[in-house]
């Protein structure tokens, strides 16, 4: 399990279009790396969304949003255009980065238990650390309350 404080699991994967995207590009750079259930669905489209009415804020203050889940680039893609999002999702088909950050495991919804990817979100500073974990996210109010937190690392 991660912590504060430890440095960000490396990843690299296929975003929203095709193009390869390594966390060592972010180096010296703050990011928000979200994890969502599923493409196209109430909750995550709320967080996405969010996230897309805060982006130029998140812009002029120099931090990078990524979106992550488990659906492929053609979903990714539909997602992204039918809600006009501004930032890439990638894609993690295996949910092998969703593991790497401790974002996969034992959901519980509607009375049924299985596997599959947790709403978190990780705010990575400029060192490759992370910053802030948010393990319970409550999607109408989170791209406001992680800008707030993003906005105070160096």
């Amino acid at each position: 399990m991660l912590n504060e404080g430890d440095k960000a699991p490396a990843f690299t994967t296929r975003d929203t279009n095709g193009k390869t995207i390594s966390s060592s590009q972010f180096k010296g750079k703050r990011f928000v790396l979200y994890f969502y259930p599923r493409d196209d669905t109430p909750g995550c489209t709320i967080e996405a969304c969010s996230f897309r009415d805060h982006f130029k804020e998140f812009k002029k203050r120099k931090i990078e949003i990524l979106g992550v889940s488990m659906d492929n680039e053609t979903s990714h893609q539909k997602f992204s255009k039918r809600f006009q999002l501004p930032f890439p999702l990638l894609v993690d088909e295996h949910g092998e980065i969703a593991q790497a950050y401790g974002a996969y495991g034992e959901k519980k919804f509607l009375g049924r238990t299985f596997q599959g990817v947790k709403r978190m979100t990780f705010i990575i500073d400029k060192k490759g650390r992370i910053a802030k974990i948010y393990w319970k996210v409550k999607t109408f109010n989170h791209a406001q309350e992680v800008m707030e937190f993003a906005q105070t690392l160096q």
